[in-house]
């Protein structure tokens, strides 16, 4: 029996061969994500059970779970799942193409650059646009500080280590820079910006944040998908991939732009929650290997799930206080970090 199988777009001209393993393994994680979902979504200061969870996602709960569910808790697990995805694969698709396992959105400045953008909004424009522009702002964000590293570590080329500790500099001074606006401005806004640089996730919103975020991981991730055969020619080194006939150059830059979109997208509603993306394609390549077209997918359920359930801790464990759930990922993230710098200690 064959160990692939073959997913077709005949009228697209797009195909692509996943491991079995890979489908079983997806399948399990969206059971897991699921149930977490539920457990998520019924915990809270008034506890809802599962079954009545689940029948207030049918619509056939009692009134006031219904609120409770629909209205008030569903919309921030949707945001832990979007924000969760999208920084698992922006991570994924940086690890291949800069072929360093420490590379990360958070690690090389990406995440810095989007909270600058999104604090500048906040400042400049709280009040008086539409709140739906802040992911715009945050990506642009962090085109100009990837794309200020990417000068910087230009030298006939850009070399993946350069740019790691071109990025791990820069993104120092992007937060200072960052931490000086929320210092100079008024209290409300800095309390505000203090707790998105932190990373939450509280009080999400249908309107205001589920839908601001959603179009942006609904189109960004099948596109990355897409591109998952050029992240595998590019995890081969430059010269591999040259001699191949891939554009080394043009197609990292294509890769690092969906990466900086991803990341800058998923920054703008749930502010620097750190690890996600440094995390999931480790935990992933443990499951279904190195190969793209599966570490893509499951990392991004892999993130989703990390983060929904950083965030229930951080809702519950301490009540009636909402700690950040990027307080939790970091505390996960940061000696994960540090194990991975010892195992990869020769490498550098």
């Amino acid at each position: 029996m064959s160990k692939h199988r073959i997913l077709r777009a005949g009228k697209a001209g797009i195909s692509f061969m996943l491991e079995r393993r890979t489908v079983w393994v997806s399948l399990i994680l969206l059971a897991v994500c699921f149930i977490v979902i539920v457990v998520s979504t019924g915990m809270g200061s008034q506890p809802i059970s599962p079954l009545n969870v689940i029948k207030a996602l049918a619509g056939k709960a009692p009134p006031m779970e219904q609120v409770i569910v629909m209205k008030l808790r569903l919309p921030r697990v949707i945001i832990a799942v979007l924000i969760g995805a999208a920084l698992a694969v922006a991570g994924a698709i940086l690890q291949g193409v800069i072929r360093n396992p420490l590379a990360s959105p958070d690690v090389i400045g990406m995440t810095e650059g989007a909270s600058l953008g999104a604090v500048l909004f906040i400042f400049l424009f709280t009040g008086t646009i539409s709140i739906h522009w802040m992911p715009l702002f945050a990506i642009l964000g962090a085109f100009l500080i990837t794309g200020l590293l990417y000068v910087l570590a230009w030298k006939g080329g850009v070399s993946p280590l350069r740019l790691v500790l071109i990025g791990i500099g820069v993104s120092a001074a992007v937060k200072s820079i960052s931490y000086m606006l929320i210092i100079s401005g008024p209290l409300q806004l800095a309390d505000r910006s203090l707790t998105f640089m932190a990373g939450s996730i509280y009080g999400m919103s249908w309107d205001k944040d589920v839908m601001t975020l959603l179009p942006w991981v609904a189109v960004l991730l099948p596109v990355t998908w897409l591109q998952a055969r050029n992240v595998n020619i590019q995890a081969l080194g430059d010269d591999v991939a040259s001699s191949a006939g891939a554009h080394v150059q043009k197609q990292r830059l294509l890769l690092i732009g969906l990466s900086v979109a991803l990341a800058g997208a998923a920054v703008s509603i749930g502010g620097a929650i750190a690890f996600i993306g440094l995390m999931a394609p480790h935990m992933a390549r443990r499951l279904v290997g190195p190969s793209f077209g599966s570490l893509l997918p499951v990392s991004a359920l892999i993130g989703a799930i990390v983060l929904l359930a950083a965030d229930l801790v951080a809702r519950t464990a301490f009540l009636p206080r909402d700690v950040p759930a990027g307080v939790f990922t970091a505390a996960i993230g940061a000696p994960f970090f540090l194990y991975l710098l010892y195992r990869n200690r020769n490498r550098f």
